[in-house]
């Protein structure tokens, strides 16, 4: 195998212009890869007075865009866990050199 690496950061594409964040008035946290839903989610919880029943597809449309997000996160570090362990694994014997049958304390 050659050199393992794990790609960083997310599949999904910005779609939220830095522009259009900071027009809506987006807290820096909240400018992810969601942000595109979130401004939307915003201004019809404005409009109706923040009653939770009334944006309940753009919230759910959200919310389900951030789990989606953080499980791509957490598959990314189990990747970056699995190749790191790997590597410890590879460390402890040299890559093709034999297993010695003769441990080397009995030789001295």
């Amino acid at each position: 195998m050659a050199s393992e690496e794990v790609k960083l950061g997310s599949s999904k594409p910005m779609i939220a212009t830095q522009e259009e964040m900071m027009e809506a008035k987006l807290p820096i946290p909240y400018r992810d890869q969601c942000a595109h839903l979130l401004i939307p989610l915003n201004k019809c919880r404005v409009a109706e007075f923040y009653l939770p029943w009334k944006c309940e597809s753009d919230r759910h449309a959200y919310e389900k865009c951030e789990y989606e997000l953080v499980m791509e996160r957490m598959i990314q570090m189990q990747k970056i866990r699995e190749l790191e362990e790997k590597k410890k694994a590879g460390a402890k014997l040299p890559q093709g050199s034999p297993i010695p049958l003769i441990p080397s304390t009995a030789n001295s």
